[in-house]
């Protein structure tokens, strides 16, 4: 009854589902994996972030450049308070509301933007506080360049002047003259009339779109599994089917007739010769 199974049409379906359903099982473990690694970067990095503020902040070039190990450590830096802009469209505790961005321009010749609060509402220059004059010393959790488009940040064009939509160098080189350090500083007390704006986990440590991406191809993956043993089973089924109608003497037949064929001599052709 099985013996098609080791004909050649077989054997080539028979190699493809043996070699198909572990590359699915692979596949889909790799992904759960990745989501997995994703949930472990997110609690390492939240840790971090807590940890960081009873640690003693250290100069600001000696955490440069930024990336997973220095992202959230406390720095300090020195400088001039130069060009203030706001941020837009910027979240905290559940309001919208628009960052207070100033840059600072220290004795090396470049620009540090340091966010120093936030407040509630439109992005209105007259609402925020004006930046302390003379020299100053700031302190704050250190965070690597924004991407527009990532992690909430908005990616939209056309602001109104004294507006930036990301906090990067990419961004703000168009806003000013001078250098910029590919970093920016959130304070850790903020200044009068505004709130102080958290440190957030490195881009690529949290549960954002591309973990929960990473989980849904998990489980495609494994349908897809689950759809190539069906489709076997199913080709088998008919397969033996036929055979056994084969073996009865029954022949499937075909109900579509040719198109100005004469029913009646359709049917005469049907019956068979007695």
């Amino acid at each position: 009854m099985y013996r098609f199974l080791l004909t050649p049409r077989w054997w080539g379906i028979n190699v493809f589902v043996l070699l198909a359903i572990p590359f699915c099982v692979f596949m889909g473990s790799w992904q759960l994996s990745r989501f997995e690694s994703r949930v472990d970067d997110q609690r390492t990095a939240e840790a971090q972030v807590a940890s960081a503020r009873k640690e003693a902040p250290r100069p600001l070039a000696e955490m440069l450049p930024v990336d997973k190990a220095t992202s959230g450590k406390r720095v300090t830096a020195t400088g001039r308070y130069g060009e203030q802009l706001l941020v837009p469209d910027r979240e905290l505790d559940g309001r919208q509301g628009f960052y207070v961005l100033t840059l600072l321009r220290t004795d090396g010749g470049r620009a540090l933007p340091v966010v120093r609060g936030w407040l509630p509402g439109a992005a209105d220059a007259a609402k925020a506080p004006a930046p302390p004059a003379g020299q100053v010393t700031v302190t704050g959790a250190l965070q690597a360049s924004e991407t527009p488009g990532d992690n909430g940040v908005s990616a939209r064009g056309g602001l109104p002047a004294g507006q930036t939509a990301a906090i990067s160098a990419a961004s703000l080189v168009n806003l000013v003259s001078y250098d910029l350090y590919d970093a920016w500083v959130t304070l850790d007390t903020a200044a009068p009339g505004t709130k102080a704006v958290p440190a957030t986990a490195p881009a690529g440590t949290g549960l954002d779109l591309k973990a929960f991406q990473n989980l849904g191809y998990t489980g495609e993956w494994f349908v897809f599994a689950g759809f190539v043993v069906f489709m076997w089973f199913r080709l088998v089924r008919r397969e033996v089917e036929f055979a056994r109608d084969a073996a009865l003497g029954i022949a499937p037949r075909d109900d579509r007739a040719p198109a100005g064929a004469d029913p009646a001599a359709q049917e005469d052709a049907s019956t068979p010769v007695r």
